[in-house]
């Protein structure tokens, strides 16, 4: 699933550390970072961050519920 314009960092942390399943994030490499790792969630957005915006990105979610809390995050912010 493709994501942007994400304004709230925690609120999208919360509904990734809320899910069942794996949640990864995949970098405009190709490599996936498993964003349920408070490391990873560190380092993946001190990257993006450090670039001044947020691009848009790719998120993979493995369970429909979880993929279903991510999308209704993104619709309602």
């Amino acid at each position: 699933m493709k994501v942007k314009n994400i304004t709230n960092i925690e609120k999208f942390f919360s509904v990734v550390d809320s899910c069942n399943g794996r949640v990864e994030l995949v970098t405009g490499e190709g490599d996936r970072l498993n964003l349920k790792s408070k490391l990873s969630q560190y380092v993946s957005m001190s990257d993006i961050f450090s670039k001044g915006e947020i691009p848009e990105l790719e998120i993979v979610a493995y369970e429909q519920e979880d993929i279903d809390k991510l999308a209704s995050f993104m619709v309602n912010g």
